[in-house]
């Protein structure tokens, strides 16, 4: 419950006091499954295993250069530099040439990332909460996500988002 309350309070302060803002690695197994009960229509719970290390898994997704080389292997209509990020808590983040934007909210290095994270074109105000944790597996990590706070209604189109922008590029990217 207190996890819960820290990050809804985390997103009424990015709203209220904060500026807007305008592998080796392949994947071993991909298990996608979707939380059940009252809240299931706005939570997304995928784990990845990916063969890199924890270590490369978070900087790839903190650094501006790394997060746009991985964009741009697998997405080549991207620009060379489509992530603009800053790698501290409270640091804003613009992906995917600015269609994705945020503020990082925790940073526990090679272990965690929470961020509140937006699509541009959702309804001003609205951030949701996307959790990376990172366990160190014996073929290498094991990436285990929880999205939560979306719009109602974008729960499979976000889903396949993260297969297709996230692990897939990312196992593309450490290969």
């Amino acid at each position: 419950m207190f996890k819960k309350n820290y990050y809804q309070a985390a997103i009424f302060s990015l709203v209220v006091f904060l500026p807007r803002l305008s592998a080796s690695a392949q994947i071993t197994q991909q298990t996608m499954s979707e939380k059940q009960g009252a809240d299931s229509a706005i939570t997304i719970h995928q784990e990845t295993d990916l063969k890199a290390s924890p270590t490369q898994l978070y900087g790839a997704l903190i650094s501006s250069k790394e997060f746009s080389d991985c964009t741009k292997k697998s997405f080549p209509s991207f620009s060379a530099a489509s992530a603009r990020i800053d790698p501290v808590a409270g640091g804003s983040f613009s992906l995917f040439d600015g269609h994705i934007v945020g503020r990082i909210l925790e940073l526990v290095p090679n272990e965690r990332i929470v961020e509140a994270w937006r699509v541009v074109d959702w309804p001003a105000g609205i951030y949701s909460i996307a959790r990376f944790e990172f366990r160190a597996n014996t073929t290498g990590t094991t990436i285990v996500f929880d999205h939560t706070g979306f719009p109602e209604g974008l729960k499979e189109h976000l889903s396949s988002g993260w297969k297709e922008h996230y692990w897939i590029a990312l196992a593309n990217y450490f290969q």
